[in-house]
Formats: C-alpha cells, structure tokens, sequence
C-alpha cells in the first residue's frame, strides 16, 4: 500500500555531504553566459519613447536615445531635467505601462525584453503613482 494513499509521511532519506556535489567553479556556458549579461558596447544607443499618463506635463520631444550600457537611473535624471523638475516633485516611470524598473536595472536588458514593434522601449510617467 502507498504511504501518501494511507496518509502516513514517507520517512526522510539522510543526505551526508559526502553525498552532495560542490562546484569548485561555474561550468563554461554558465560562466561565459554571465561574463557576456548585460555587455553592451558603449556606442550602442537604445530608442526610449516617453508617454505621459494623467496629469503628467507631455513632452515636445518624447523620443530619445540613451547608450544600451547606461542604467534606468539615467533614464529617469534624463526625464525629470526635461520635465524641470525639483527635488521634491515625485515622478513614476513604468515600462510598457506595466511595472516600474529597479533604478539599477541596465537599459539595454529592458530593451532586449520588452521593446515595441518599433525597437523602442516605451516609457510611461505620471506625477502620482498610476500603474500596479
């Protein structure tokens, strides 16, 4: 009879660490694979279109490209010096009207996943929290 039919847990087997495999080092794919993660040469420019949600000030220029290599921060100083902002003023950036993005997050890795038909990243912004 099962023991998960009669309702009675199977006994645990002991692992010894003996038993266990421990990497000296990550093998090659996986090392090669993280050497190349977000590498990407400094000439490579990403298209961000910028649209804003409720009561957010629209901007003339909504589209602009920023090195692949540079992190979402830069992203949003680009932003808020466009939208003259202070230091107080609050400003929320999602992707794809969807999620907002660590400020450490590199802007090519953004790009690569969530693009447009058009290979542009869309960025939308609000004044007050607005998405999720």
């Amino acid at each position: 009879m099962n023991n998960r039919a009669s309702g009675t847990a199977s006994p645990e087997i002991p692992l010894t660490l003996s038993a266990s495999v421990m990497l000296a080092d990550l093998p090659r794919d996986a090392t090669a694979a993280l050497a190349s993660a977000g590498g990407f040469p400094p000439q490579l420019k990403v298209v961000v279109k910028f649209k804003a949600v409720g009561s957010a000030p629209a901007l003339q220029q909504d589209v602009c490209k920023i090195s692949a290599s540079r992190k979402f921060e830069e992203v949003v100083r680009y932003l808020r010096r466009k939208l003259r902002c202070r230091e107080t003023d609050s400003v929320f950036l999602y992707v794809n009207s969807a999620f907002a993005p660590s400020l450490d997050e590199v802007v090519g890795n953004l790009h690569q996943c969530f693009k447009n038909a058009h290979d542009q990243l869309v960025v939308a912004y609000s004044i007050t929290p607005a998405f999720g």
